[in-house]
């Protein structure tokens, strides 16, 4: 088994079960395939990136708040194998991962010879993200370092890489592979489109993250806050968690805190927007230590708008500062750097005292001190929720060009060029759309050539897929599938041709029963006599006028004999709309409506109405 969690087969067969990564971690590995200098050592090489790659995280990444672990990148050895990996924790910021992703992505446009392998717990996800394009051979049993991103594109090596065996790539092999015969890696549009579609919105979205809010805390800790402000992430976390140790620091009256509510002030502080939900969500009983403090706000925000924002400050700054109060327990046992450097800020300022604390002047020249952004944001109404699933806002809320938020309009013109890309395909026809293979300018070796385009087929429509499918929806028989031991995850099309001349025979079977049943309950008035059958057939609309509902039912009825001939679906159709007009008993239903839409006007039932 390597580093990255993939099985190494042993003589016998057999292997190591594969490593899993911890929950919500991701990991990348960093290769240089140079093959133009393979006598020179990559090590400078893959230094120059890594220090590339630290830049441009700062770069873009300033002021930003990570959830729990930074973007990192350490050099490694293995099975002969030189390459640059790291690891992030991202927590519940699954946005930290995407951001990696898209840091990844910019810095191989930069190094012609590298290539990145990313993936998480989950395995290959951006597979998992691609998943509705993938080819039907690849299922995550056999995906683990078939994708790569090299050039700012996205790569994935085919079967034919392993001998057309449906098993796992080992990290040498498919490094091994992109030396040797880089042609033969796929490069699809539709894939690749679909793999990195969440990164059309960087890098705007890293500053649109952030969220600043005016909160009431003690001055030592917005000091500590202007000075490192992205301590924010684990002190969050320990007040989300609330491990017990932590907890009882602040649960005593008498207890001895860092941050007493004394000396307070209302600062604007820096959150991201997962870090501000949580505080935001989270019932909290005030500490003892609080209560009095809380107490004496909530009286004089009785009746008041602005008494009542600063009780709302004051209860979120009660909240930071107790994470930060749980944060200084607890940090000894936290495996964080950011922990870490919490403690060391926090050393310092209590040995050196009230001096060292910002005044209230200092801390107006601070840059967005009184920074108060929208919380909007927050708010979940249903009703508009309802909407924006159906794709629309209220009707008097729809914007002129368009519907929904940006998010709901940039998913549509998602699918709609998808499928302007389907139709202008001129290669797409009834067997589907010709996926993307390896760019125009690139070859594929004469091995693979008919395997490519195997590939290229299986990234589109299968109309055979979706027939089976449809019959599954109706209670037929469905196709058979490759079986599961074979790590299939998408349907065997070969199999399914198989077993079409079966499927046939069952459909017969199916139609003959549900004949009968309809025959049984009477649904089917079989041999209706030829010459009233041809009356209606005929349209005789003199005919009909002349004659009441009654008067027609009970000649079709009395017209009837079995002489063995073939039901005529128009004739019982006209009768089964002369009973459900006459069901209606003169008010508005659907078979009048019907007739009605065709220019039909039956008579009424004038001599019931005398009768009446």
């Amino acid at each position: 088994m390597d580093s990255a969690g993939n099985i190494e087969f042993s003589k016998d067969g057999f292997g190591e079960l594969p490593r899993s990564l911890p929950e919500n971690c991701v990991e990348y590995l960093l290769f240089v395939v140079d093959n133009k200098n393979e006598a020179r050592s990559p090590l400078p090489y893959l230094e120059d990136v890594r220090k590339a790659a630290i830049q441009l995280c700062d770069k873009m990444t300033k002021g930003y708040i990570w959830q729990r672990d930074s973007f990192q990148l350490r050099l490694e050895r293995n099975q002969d194998l030189v390459y640059l990996h790291g690891t992030t924790d991202y927590g519940d910021s699954v946005e930290d991962e995407w951001l990696i992703v898209y840091l990844l992505r910019e810095l191989t446009k930069s190094f012609p010879t590298l290539w990145v392998r990313i993936f998480d717990g989950d395995g290959e996800f951006l597979f998992v993200e691609a998943a509705s394009v993938l080819p039907k051979w690849l299922s995550p049993e056999i995906d683990s370092n078939r994708a790569w991103i090299h050039d700012g594109k996205f790569y994935m090596i085919p079967l034919a890489a392993s001998s057309d065996t449906k098993r796992p790539l080992s990290l040498p092999e498919a490094v091994g592979l992109i030396k040797t015969s880089p042609n033969i890696l796929i490069h699809s549009t539709f894939v690749e489109a679909e793999a990195f579609y969440r990164l059309e919105k960087y890098p705007k979205h890293i500053t649109d993250t952030i969220h600043h809010s005016i909160v009431t805390i003690p001055r030592k800790l917005a000091y500590i806050l202007h000075e490192k402000p992205s301590t924010m992430a684990p002190a969050v976390e320990s007040f989300y968690l609330r491990h017990p140790v932590a907890i009882k620091s602040i649960s005593s009256p008498s207890g001895n805190v860092h941050f007493p509510p004394e000396d307070l002030v209302a600062v604007s502080v820096k959150f991201t927007k997962v870090l501000f939900a949580q505080l935001k969500s989270q019932r909290f009983p005030a500490p003892p230590i609080w209560s009095a403090t809380l107490e004496a706000a909530e009286n004089r925000a009785a009746g008041e708008d602005d008494a009542r924002k600063r009780l709302a400050r004051l209860e979120m700054g009660m909240k930071v500062t107790s994470g930060f109060e749980m944060l200084a327990a607890d940090a000894a046992n936290k495996d964080s750097r950011l922990a870490r450097e919490f403690s060391v800020v926090l050393e310092d300022v209590e040995e050196d005292g009230v001096q060292a604390l910002p005044t209230n002047e200092d801390i107006r020249k601070w840059e967005d001190a009184y920074r108060d952004d929208d919380e909007s944001w927050l708010d979940i109404n249903f009703e508009q929720f309802e909407n924006e699933l159906e794709g629309s806002k209220g009707p008097q809320e729809r914007p002129r060009n368009g519907f929904g938020d940006s998010s709901a309009q940039a998913n549509l013109q998602k699918i709609v060029s998808r499928f302007e890309a389907f139709l202008n395909d001129e290669k797409a026809g009834v067997d589907g759309a010709e996926g993307g293979g390896m760019d125009d300018d690139d070859d594929i070796s004469d091995d693979s050539e008919e395997y490519s385009d195997d590939e290229d087929k299986a990234v589109s429509f299968d109309e055979e897929q979706f027939s089976s499918l449809m019959r599954e929806m109706m209670g037929l028989p469905a196709a058979q599938y490759e079986d599961s031991k074979n790590g299939a995850k998408y349907p065997n099309n070969a199999n399914a041709r198989n077993t079409i001349d079966n499927e046939d025979e069952d459909i017969r079977q199916i139609a003959a029963q549900m004949e009968a049943e309809l025959k049984e309950h009477g649904a089917l008035k079989l041999d209706p006599e030829p010459e009233r059958r041809n009356a209606i057939e005929s349209g005789d609309d003199t005919d009909l006028k002349s004659k009441t509902k009654d008067d027609l039912l009970r000649e079709v009825d009395g017209g009837e004999e079995s002489s063995g001939e073939e039901v005529d679906v128009d004739y019982n159709l006209a009768k089964n709309l002369l009973e459900s007009f006459k069901s209606q008993a003169g008010m508005a239903g659907p078979a009048g409506n019907i007739l009605g839409m065709m220019g039909l006007q039956l008579p009424r039932d004038e001599d019931e109405e005398d009768d009446n």
